[in-house]
């Protein structure tokens, strides 16, 4: 393995395992704040990453990505959420899954004031060292966004399709609710069948990715950093 590709996969994997299991952990806090303890129970409230590493979304498949150039994202194993057991079931539905989202935009804004702060202690001259802490800061940034509003698509398995089951009336939700079984296969055809299909029907390139670009720059601009 060449010292780049070694260089690549740091910079990347290193912000996207941080940004994932922010995202979980965010996840069991908020279901233990109105009242399913869970995650908790189950020994998932914990940073440490072991706790929460799925092999294929956490590992395998962000590899996958680095090495071919393209857009990385991933996910950790789901941290549980019983949600019969939340004071207010379906409104604090909505709010558990917002969590993962809100935390990801709050982590790239920290991620963001890393990178101003690197930038301007270095004085321009970004090399070595220096360099490796702004690239994963910067990675931090885009990753963070990405899962955030990725996430927030209105569509199970995804934060967004429990956002649309708590809000619509309870037996559309739980139709709704059933669509998550087929997680994998919504996966396939957002990642890999649509985009083949027609550049118009790349979920991720037409609507993803320019909300994660404006959202990127807005943060970015507040420091005076374009990318």
């Amino acid at each position: 393995m060449s010292p780049n590709i070694v260089y690549e996969i740091a910079v990347w994997l290193i912000p996207l395992v941080i940004a994932i299991v922010f995202h979980e952990v965010s996840h069991g806090l908020v279901a233990r704040r109105l009242g399913d303890p869970t995650a908790a129970e189950r020994g998932r409230l914990t940073l440490n990453p072991l706790r929460h590493i799925d092999p294929f979304g956490t590992v395998i498949l962000p590899l996958i990505l680095v090495v071919s150039h393209a857009p990385v994202f991933g996910w950790a194993k789901p941290v549980p959420v019983n949600y019969r057991r939340l004071k207010h079931p379906r409104r604090d539905m909505v709010l558990v899954a917002l969590a993962g989202p809100g935390m990801n935009l709050l982590l790239a804004l920290v991620g963001t004031v890393i990178l101003a702060g690197t930038i301007r202690m270095a004085h321009g001259d970004i090399s070595g060292g220096t360099a490796f802490v702004a690239a994963n800061a910067l990675n931090f940034v885009l990753i963070n966004i990405f899962l955030a509003v990725f996430n927030l698509l209105p569509v199970p398995p995804f934060d967004g399709g429990h956002v649309v089951e708590g809000l619509l009336p309870p037996a559309f939700g739980q139709q709704f609710a059933k669509l998550g079984r087929y997680s994998l296969l919504v996966f396939v055809l957002l990642l890999l069948v649509l985009p083949r299909l027609s550049p118009k029907a790349d979920v991720i390139g037409q609507v993803v990715s320019p909300i994660v670009n404006a959202i990127a720059r807005f943060m970015l601009g507040i420091f005076r950093i374009a990318i």
